[in-house]
């Protein structure tokens, strides 16, 4: 049977964060992770994670400038040192609460060798840093529909990376909505990348909802993941479409 994660940038956002980790706990979830935790103190996060015995999956570093459309800087020449700071911000942070993973924004770089160049070295910073404390850095590839001009929306440009900066411990995150979007075939390519696979997440294709409807048939396509050997995490990363309570029977499907 799956083990479900609940990502909590997305589940029960009208609460605090301490208390949406109780809310996913109450709920039948395994483990949380998260998006944007820092203006949270990481004391009370931690708290509710002990309190709950939920481990806390994963979090990411920080967009830079939102208002000036930043989804990330990692991949943006001539701002290294920021995505520096935010990297170590993002360990920092991941260390108090016991947090193994950190997903490693590119942000909207529009490709190129410079790009990559310079997404590659902030990678390289980033698994030295968390080889430090047994972790590791996650990339994600990200629709181009969403989040036009993203560094790297193909799994295979993900793999690509991963085999470049030559870390043991830097993985891939295959969202499956994004990679729906992006490629389809989605049980070929979770086949062909599982061995770079670190964490994989859900939702419901093309309205990011529950994943109990849309294009993608996630009862099978679990439970083939399951027969392949897949034992990490489902991260539940979708956005309700009425609200985290109303929606949380897709999971019965599972449990039943």
């Amino acid at each position: 049977m799956p083990k479900f994660s609940a990502n909590l940038g997305f589940l029960w956002k009208e609460l605090e964060l301490p208390d949406a980790i109780r809310a996913a706990a109450d709920a039948g979830f395994e483990a949380v992770e998260c998006h944007f935790p820092y203006d949270v103190d990481p004391m009370a996060v931690k708290a509710a994670l002990d309190q709950t015995g939920l481990p806390m999956l994963g979090l990411n570093t920080r967009v830079g400038d939102a208002e000036k459309g930043d989804f990330g800087v990692c991949a943006l020449p001539g701002r290294e040192d920021e995505a520096q700071r935010l990297i170590d911000e993002a360990f920092d942070y991941a260390a108090v609460i016991g947090c193994r993973a950190v997903h490693v924004m590119a942000g909207k770089s529009g490709g190129g060798d410079e790009a990559q160049n310079t997404f590659q070295s902030n990678v390289i910073y980033a698994a030295k840093r968390a080889a430090t404390m047994d972790a590791v850095v996650l990339l994600e590839p990200i629709n181009q529909r969403d989040a036009p001009g993203y560094h790297h929306s193909l799994i295979e440009e993900t793999r690509s990376i991963i085999e470049a900066v030559g870390h043991e411990n830097v993985k891939a995150m295959f969202d499956c909505y994004h990679l729906q979007i992006s490629q389809g075939d989605l049980l070929t390519r979770l086949k062909d990348n599982l061995d770079i696979i670190g964490h994989i997440q859900i939702a419901a294709v093309p309205d990011r909802g529950e994943p109990d409807a849309g294009e993608v048939n996630y009862p099978w396509l679990l439970a083939e993941l399951t027969a392949l050997g897949y034992e990490g995490y489902m991260g539940a990363e979708y956005k309700p479409r009425v609200d985290t309570n109303t929606g949380i029977g897709w999971m019965q499907a599972y449990t039943s």
